[in-house]
């Protein structure tokens, strides 16, 4: 299979750079494919889980956060917040997190906040279903 060089940098750190044979990635229009000699492409990410074949490993999957996809000559970089692999999720804390933030949202204090507390929501959430798919896959 054809490949095409992938970076993902979270804004802590870089999480992968390396080969990419497929990856599958959440955006505002729904998950959006890429395969190798994409065309160009600059897109939203939204919280949610990217899916992502390296060659000669299994699938691989990450909790990301918002941020961009920009595909040009047969390389992507994905910029985010945050991307974090199943394993370096502590679901308690993500649990926690969600709770805080749906406080936060029937707090109602302003428009601004709201919608701090909408993505801090997304982005729990988001780690929590690739924990659960990730233990799933375990069993």
């Amino acid at each position: 299979m054809s490949t095409f060089q992938v970076s993902i940098l979270a804004a802590d750190r870089d999480f992968y750079e390396g080969p990419c044979e497929s990856l599958v990635i959440p955006t505002l229009q729904g998950q959006y494919g890429i395969l190798a000699h994409h065309r160009n492409l600059i897109a939203a990410v939204v919280p949610g889980t990217l899916h992502y074949k390296v060659p000669d490993k299994p699938e691989q999957i990450a909790a990301v956060s918002a941020g961009l996809i920009k595909v040009e000559n047969n390389e992507v970089l994905i910029l985010v917040d945050s991307a974090e692999r199943p394993e370096d999720i502590d679901v308690n804390r993500a649990r926690r997190a969600a709770d805080e933030a749906k406080e936060a949202m029937l707090q109602k204090k302003s428009i601004q906040e709201y919608r701090s507390a909408q993505t801090r929501l997304a982005r729990a959430i988001s780690r929590l279903r690739v924990k659960s798919n990730y233990m799933e896959g375990k069993q």
